[in-house]
């Protein structure tokens, strides 16, 4: 690490645009905080069939087909990396989950050592999954290396989303919108997630 300046992905996967949305307001926070950002979502692996008899879903896709697919060169691009994500059964999606058993090579380089790391998630409700979704997701960044850098409850904006504090969750009604005022909560975090990477970045320069 030569420089301060602080490398952001935010890497989402999101199948009617709730994690979509969540990704964009963690983007606006990182580049507030003075970060290079790139958005990028995960490969869709669901069967075309499948998407295709849900037509929010399906909609989702055409609309976001011009975002650039994560690949394993911008994990080790970035110095941070936030991901969001839905829960699926009190776990992470399918299509987030096989991206991540890909980093192995990257892992097994020691290339994953001190990403700070963080994650937002979704839910129908809030009784669905949504804090182990979250814990799910950072185990697999401790056998990383990476830095957790959950939001904690560092700003009024995490109470005002709904007070998690592994990271901004959010309920979404039957209209397809989130209930909670989550844009400043995902914001901050991103804004702490960088701000610790700066500072690591900058003990490690000084080492």
């Amino acid at each position: 690490m030569t420089t301060t300046n602080v490398k952001l992905a935010v890497i989402y996967y999101s199948s009617n645009g709730t994690n979509y949305q969540l990704a964009q307001w963690a983007a606006e926070g990182g580049r507030e905080a003075g970060a290079e950002v790139k958005i990028l979502k995960v490969a869709e692996t669901a069967p075309q069939s499948v998407v295709d008899g849900q037509p929010s879903w399906k909609a989702h896709l055409e609309a976001t087909k011009n975002v650039p697919t994560a690949t394993i060169e911008d994990l080790e691009w970035a110095d941070a990396i936030i991901f969001s994500m839905p829960t699926r059964f009190g776990n992470l999606p399918a299509q987030l989950k096989q991206f991540l058993d890909t980093t192995g090579g990257l892992w097994a380089q020691g290339k994953t050592v001190n990403k700070v790391v963080s994650a937002m998630t979704s839910a129908t409700n809030p009784n669905a999954g949504q804090e182990q979704t979250i814990l799910q997701l950072y185990t697999s960044m401790y056998h990383w290396g990476a830095i957790v850098a959950a939001p904690g409850f560092t700003d009024q904006a995490v109470f005002t989303a709904g007070g998690n504090p592994y990271g901004t969750s959010v309920t979404v009604g039957q209209d397809g919108k989130i209930k909670e005022d989550a844009r400043g909560a995902a914001a901050h975090q991103a804004n702490r997630t960088v701000s610790i990477a700066k500072a690591l970045k900058i003990g490690l320069n000084n080492n």
